[in-house]
């Protein structure tokens, strides 16, 4: 008998990816249900890949990141729109209105720290590093300045935060 594991002909990972990801929408798509308001203190730092297939963002957004960005929706956003393979929002950034739309398979991290929740993706693009960007200065109260609190979430401490990671045999 052996101790490795056979690859899959099946694609666990992806279709693990899809359905977390999946989350994303169910939850955007609760706001708009009960009225684009978000209930209690719960807040989203949503990370994604800005140059990801069906990423709508505009050109001054694109060239200050690069490669990936977060925004947060806590309270001054509009017209959140949720579809099955991506969302809609407005945001402000440096006071100047800004439409985004950004695919599901674009996110790489999407964080509610009201309730300790966090949900981690594989890349699904091809530059899979990151690299570092400066804050977006959304105006979104207090939180615009804490682009890098969402990682802070990530922790083995019992937290509700599901990172999913299938090492692909090489």
């Amino acid at each position: 008998m052996s101790d490795e594991t056979p690859d899959s002909l099946i694609p666990y990972d992806a279709i693990v990816q899809e359905a977390l990801r999946a989350v994303v929408g169910r939850v955007l798509g609760e706001i708009v249900a009960g009225g684009s308001e978000l209930p209690g203190n719960h807040h989203f730092y949503i990370t994604f890949k800005t140059h990801a297939p069906g990423v709508s963002i505009p050109k001054t957004l694109r060239e200050r990141f690069p490669d990936e960005m977060t925004i947060v929706l806590q309270n001054k956003f509009w017209d959140l729109k949720v579809a099955e393979d991506h969302f809609g929002v407005g945001l402000s950034f440096n006071q100047i209105p800004a439409a985004l739309v950004i695919p599901y398979a674009a996110i790489t991290q999407f964080v509610d720290p009201a309730v300790d929740f966090g949900l981690q993706f594989q890349a699904t693009v091809a530059d899979m590093a990151p690299t570092p960007t400066e804050d977006p200065d959304n105006d979104s109260g207090t939180q615009s300045g804490e682009q890098g609190a969402p990682g802070g979430v990530v922790a083995d401490d019992g937290s509700n935060v599901v990172t999913v990671d299938f090492g692909r045999k090489k």
